[in-house]
């Protein structure tokens, strides 16, 4: 599957002569050092990444990290100092401007932090301009804007005027403008940061669930690790113009690549973005008609646990054996599994974050888990579990992050 965005070695410098500092720069010349010498402003340096069909890709950075103006470079409000933005397969850097204004409205669509709206026009102006920039008939953009305008949950506010609406209902206006290009591609700018936290959340799950319905491929710019972690398939993070770190949620709390990435998710609650299959073990099962109680004893020491599980020939766990079960068991010269097994055994999915699946803990019993149609993946272990869920976790999850990190 080919990605729709591919961005290889973007760079972006501000100044008088941005090609000589872009030299400077490559030559080894820090940005620091080309900022005393001659003012120019390094803003991304040598960025590359993909974006998949239907992927939510955030960019996290503090101020001055250089994600707004990455995002910018993505449809050529900023032209890139060097380097490719391919979207779908067509390299925008190089196409004229007609081609330009119609990828622009046609294929990616744009939200940005202040809604970027026209007061004097009513809700529904807002969401059909796109429509009228690319020359619809009045009927059909009304029809397709009222379409946008029901899925962000606004079509019974069409016709009021704009100053009618709170912050977050003007918002949802300008998301509705943008579905209703109906691009491919939406880019998204600080997109909720004006917002007060509880609306900012609710737009967050509203985007969620239009991301189900509709599966646009989305960049999403925050300065918010929570916003990035809750919204995002993967993260880029970004520090100095350079991204320092790409990966999913979980890899980039539980696996971060350096100190800086570190500093921002040691008070983030694990709980919440980790899952089962992050911290399970390969499982080793015995077969309910295969095997028998003393090739139990026999696994159980090979792989040095005292509980193994059962499954059955769809390889779904049906029961668990301890070392007591199998002592008892040989002493009473049983040899059939279903005789001994616990029927009775903690279970999640591979997609349970760990915070859910804490009350399975209790059992004291490694956890069973299992895929989307039932089969087991992995074994969890209650104390694995509970160690890596921070006890110092913010309590709503709407935290940001204002000051760079002491490194």
């Amino acid at each position: 599957m080919e990605n729709t965005i591919d961005v290889r070695n973007l760079y972006k410098i501000f100044g008088k002569n941005p090609q000589e500092a872009l030299e400077k720069y490559k030559s080894g010349t820090s940005a620091e050092e080309l900022f005393k010498e001659s003012g120019h402003v390094v803003a991304v340096a040598d960025v590359s990444f993909s974006v998949a069909p239907g992927e939510m890709f955030m960019v996290m950075g503090l101020s001055g990290s250089g994600k707004s103006t990455l995002v910018r470079c993505l449809n050529r409000l900023l032209d890139a100092t060097a380097g490719e933005v391919i979207i779908d397969g067509e390299d925008i850097q190089k196409v004229d401007g007609d081609r330009l204004r119609e990828i622009r409205r046609s294929k990616v669509a744009m939200v940005f932090q202040h809604f970027g709206l026209f007061p004097h026009r009513s809700v529904l102006g807002n969401a059909e301009y796109g429509l009228k920039v690319k020359g619809l008939e009045e009927e059909e953009r009304r029809e397709k804007a009222l379409k946008a305008l029901e899925l962000v949950g606004l079509k019974d506010w069409a016709d009021r005027p704009l100053s009618n609406l709170s912050g977050g209902m003007q918002q949802r206006v300008g998301l509705a403008r943008a579905l209703a290009t109906e691009a491919e591609i939406l880019l998204m700018d600080e997109a909720f940061s004006a917002l007060d936290p509880l609306i900012r959340r609710d737009m967050q799950d509203e985007l969620l669930g239009l991301q189900r319905e509709m599966q646009k491929t989305i960049v999403f710019i925050t300065h918010d690790l929570n916003e990035a972690l809750k919204l995002g398939d993967r993260i880029a993070v970004m520090k100095g113009g350079v991204i320092v770190q790409i990966g999913t949620p979980e890899e980039i709390v539980s696996n971060p690549e350096n100190d800086y990435v570190a500093n921002f998710t040691q008070d983030i609650n694990r709980g919440l973005v980790l899952t089962a299959s992050s911290l399970m073990e390969a499982p080793e099962p015995l077969f309910l008609k295969r095997d028998t109680v003393r090739t139990a004893m026999v696994r159980m020491r090979a792989i040095d646990r005292d509980e193994i599980y059962v499954v059955d020939s769809q390889r779904q766990p049906v029961g668990i054996i301890t070392d007591k079960d199998i002592a008892a068991a040989l002493k009473k010269k049983v040899t059939d599994l279903s005789q001994v097994m616990n029927i009775e055994f903690p279970l999640t999915q591979e997609t349970t974050p760990l915070a859910d699946i804490l009350p399975l803990c209790m059992a004291g019993l490694p956890i069973a888990v299992v895929n989307d149609k039932g089969k087991l993946k992995g074994i969890l272990d209650p104390l694995e579990c509970l160690n890596n869920i921070s006890p110092n976790s913010p309590d709503n999850g709407d935290s940001e992050t204002n000051e760079e990190p002491d490194l």
